[in-house]
């Protein structure tokens, strides 16, 4: 019997979607949701690995009521069929997250795009293609990395990088079968994927999800992430962009995080979350609802319904990077480094403000 893959009551079970479609993406064939109102700003969010549209319940649940949220299922995950040989990579997730903004934006239209784990390396993959320069107002890089996580991850804590390689090579590319939910399984996956303060409530809510993805596609992607190199597209990830990462997180830990902050072409804040664990999301939906409302606040609020921004000149590109200059440039930076934290968190969280440095620079 096919496991149900995710909670079906309570702020953590998936909400009913305005709409639903299937994106066709070269030979793959990927489920979608829509939520939220018609004409309202949009977001399109990308889970990571072995999760599905339901990682996302309480964070569109909270978006849905006044932006349109846009979700999707990664190939092998959830209702998206599993690819043929050769469809596990990341020019496969590349391919499948342009092809979702191409089905389910208006022409012309841009959006923010968060991306969770793999779901931010999806974004990094696709930092080079046209369609993500010109849809992409800006990102949210959540729990992520670009390179070399079997070495920073902490799931299996040995004390050398070559250690920790071996071992979480071995963990990435298991098909060994999950078993039912139980005490002893979320016991497990709290440890290796949430904080310690994380509820009932939510290692419940993950255990569902993680545990209806196949082995199959867990294995294949799981391989995809032991040899990752994306550091590449990171640097070339020109658009405004935001890091948030839990401080406790043992599969992305908060060196990828700084990482991709010296790396990225206009970072412009990273947020660590104390005590968090891998599944932001879920540990802490608020956190990441309010950076995905303050990235739309601000690239997003001046535009008009199909995402061009009032009173833009034909002759500017869509999708490019609109910095002020000047006299002008000078003040908002200085207002953005004496600010402080303005955007009305108060989850404790540590928010390091980048202002766009460029790379190299200390995050």
């Amino acid at each position: 019997m096919k496991r149900l893959g995710h909670v079906t009551s309570g702020p953590y079970a998936p909400p009913s979607p305005r709409r639903a479609l299937h994106v066709t993406s070269g030979g793959a064939r990927l489920y979608a949701e829509i939520h939220g109102p018609e004409g309202a700003p949009a977001v399109v969010l990308a889970h990571g690995w072995t999760c599905s549209t339901a990682f996302w319940a309480p964070v569109v649940r909270d978006l849905a009521a006044d932006h349109r949220v846009i979700v999707y299922d990664q190939r092998g995950h959830g209702r998206s069929p599993a690819p043929g040989p050769g469809g596990y990579s990341t020019t496969a997730l590349a391919d499948d997250l342009t092809a979702v903004l191409e089905a389910t934006l208006a022409p012309g239209e841009r959006a923010v795009v968060g991306g969770h784990s793999m779901g931010g390396m999806t974004i990094m993959a696709a930092a080079d293609r046209p369609v993500l320069r010109e849809r992409a107002a800006a990102v949210l890089l959540a729990s992520t990395g670009a390179a070399d996580l079997s070495a920073e991850s902490r799931v299996i804590p040995l004390r050398t990088p070559r250690g920790r390689r071996r071992a979480h090579r071995l963990m990435l590319g298991s098909r060994a079968p999950l078993g039912p939910v139980s005490p002893v399984t979320k016991a497990a996956l709290k440890y290796a994927t949430m904080g310690a303060g994380s509820s009932p409530e939510q290692v419940e809510a993950c255990a569902r999800i993680v545990h209806a993805c196949p082995t199959g596609a867990r294995g294949h992607w799981g391989r995809v992430l032991y040899g990752l190199e994306l550091t590449g597209g990171a640097a070339r990830l020109d658009v405004p962009a935001e890091v948030l990462v839990g401080t406790a997180d043992r599969l992305t830990p908060v060196v990828h995080a700084r990482r991709l902050a010296s790396v990225l072409p206009d970072c412009r804040r990273v947020t660590e979350l104390p005590g968090l664990g891998h599944m932001t999301p879920l540990e802490n939906p608020g956190a990441v609802v309010t950076r995905l409302r303050a990235l739309v606040a601000e690239h997003l609020a001046a535009e008009g319904s199909l995402g061009k921004p009032s009173g833009e000149k034909a002759a500017e590109p869509e999708g490019s990077a609109r910095k002020p200059s000047g006299k002008k440039a000078d003040a908002d930076t200085a207002a953005r480094r004496n600010g402080g934290n303005t955007d009305g968190n108060t989850d404790g969280n540590t928010d390091r403000k980048t202002d766009g440095k460029k790379k190299g620079e200390a995050a």
